[in-house]
């Protein structure tokens, strides 16, 4: 574990961005005492509208009313 003051992690932050996108763990620290960790962010995968067309459905029953033992259950009936 690479640890760094606040003003050397100001001063070589690109060296710093580099090492924890390689894999290293740095942290940085004020005084002695270490305040942050820097990670690489995982990117989020693309959506894509439809993506799941066709691959999910919905059984006709869907729109009927529950069974009033099932209401019972809920609370609802």
């Amino acid at each position: 574990m690479a640890q760094f003051s606040v003003h050397d992690a100001k001063t070589n932050l690109s060296r710093l961005i580099a090492e924890a996108l390689a894999g290293g763990e740095v942290v940085i620290a004020r005084g002695n005492v270490p305040a942050v960790r820097l990670v690489p962010v995982n990117p989020r995968g693309k959506r894509r509208f439809g993506a799941l067309k066709g691959k999910i459905t919905v059984d006709t029953r869907f729109d009927e009313p529950l069974p009033d033992d099932e209401l019972e259950g809920w609370g609802l009936a």
